[in-house]
């Protein structure tokens, strides 16, 4: 099969379409011929090396976080799928490599594609919807009449927590550039902060939740933004002792992240709230929850451009220098 694979890290300029080995198939395993896969920031840190300590990863590594395809082979144990199924998911993350022709997923990570939308646009969704989910139903348990705000609404992570945060009940701030105001109205945001003209400190006050998605001082700012015991759920790190846990890391890793978020978690008890990291994983079942949110009309992609495989490297740089207008970059395949 051909893949867009890296041979080291740290090559910004490097990855190259080429032959690969067919993926093995295991008892649980589906194979899936890609036809779309979208663009995440997590695939330029992988390539970056900045998750080599705790992700270590072989070289060479096929790139790719998300899916949309077509099942063409299943495992003697597979009981939930069956060959010609069209499907989208986020492969677990000792198993990514979307950006290829095949890929071999288990059957517990997939989900029927929702049946409203094209390949392209389910592409763009399991890595950044499980994200959304994972903050805001899971670990922050948003109820009806909370306030929420959700940083950098026109991102990939943000057009799909806003339109979540709204089902939910919430009433919901976010921070967009003006030219996006409209859009994350749109989608569900009740109050919109102009980051570049704005201070959302000084603007919002007494919010329960946080999805922070930037990191560093917006991560700061935003624990001063809730009320007490409000919550900021943080994509963008430190990552924390809980994640190495989950992680399985030994003694060492789990005291080498205890200590990358002790400021930050200093910082949150003292205003009364709490911070934590969230790692998002790969799970068909709550993809199939969100996939009927979808088909119900209740929330829909965002899709700033479409890239052939053959541009895969073009379309890594273009989502990497920030110039996706809103939403996601997807790479066809077919």
């Amino acid at each position: 099969m051909k893949a867009f694979m890296i041979e080291r890290y740290n090559d910004k300029g490097g990855g190259r379409i080429t032959e690969a080995p067919d993926p093995q198939v295991g008892a649980d395993d589906v194979l899936v011929r890609v036809h779309a896969a979208s663009v995440n920031p997590l695939d330029f840190k992988i390539r970056d090396g900045g998750f080599k300590v705790i992700l270590p990863y072989r070289l060479p590594l096929v790139l790719g976080n998300d899916l949309a395809g077509v099942v063409v082979e299943v495992g003697s144990d597979v009981t939930r799928f069956a060959v010609g199924d069209e499907v989208y998911a986020r492969p677990d993350k000792d198993r990514i490599g979307t950006f290829a022709e095949l890929i071999a997923i288990h059957q517990n990570d997939l989900a029927p594609k929702p049946a409203t939308l094209t390949m392209a646009e389910a592409a763009s969704l399991p890595l950044v919807a499980l994200t959304s989910w994972q903050a805001l139903v899971e670990k922050a348990q948003v109820q009806p009449g909370q306030k929420v705000l959700i940083h950098a609404g026109s991102g990939g992570v943000g057009t799909i927590a806003l339109q979540l945060a709204r089902q939910l009940g919430a009433h919901v701030a976010t921070t967009a550039g003006a030219a996006n105001a409209d859009l994350v109205k749109e989608l569900g945001a009740d109050v919109v902060v102009d980051y570049r003209t704005q201070d959302f400190e000084e603007a919002l006050d007494g919010y329960d939740v946080v999805l922070d998605t930037l990191g560093g001082e917006t991560l700061e700012k935003s624990l001063r933004v809730l009320r007490p015991g409000g919550k900021v759920i943080s994509i963008a790190g430190p990552p924390d002792a809980d994640f190495a846990r989950e992680l399985g890391a030994n003694l060492v890793l789990r005291q080498a992240m205890n200590a990358l978020s002790l400021k930050t978690r200093r910082h949150a008890k003292r205003q009364g709230v709490t911070c934590s990291f969230l790692f998002m994983k790969a799970d068909g079942d709550q993809l199939r929850e969100i996939t009927r949110l979808i088909d119900a009309g209740e929330i829909r992609p965002v899709v700033d451009r479409l890239f052939p495989f053959s541009q895969t490297r073009e379309a890594m740089e273009y989502a990497e220098k920030g110039r996706a207008k809103a939403g996601k970059v997807v790479v066809t395949m077919v």
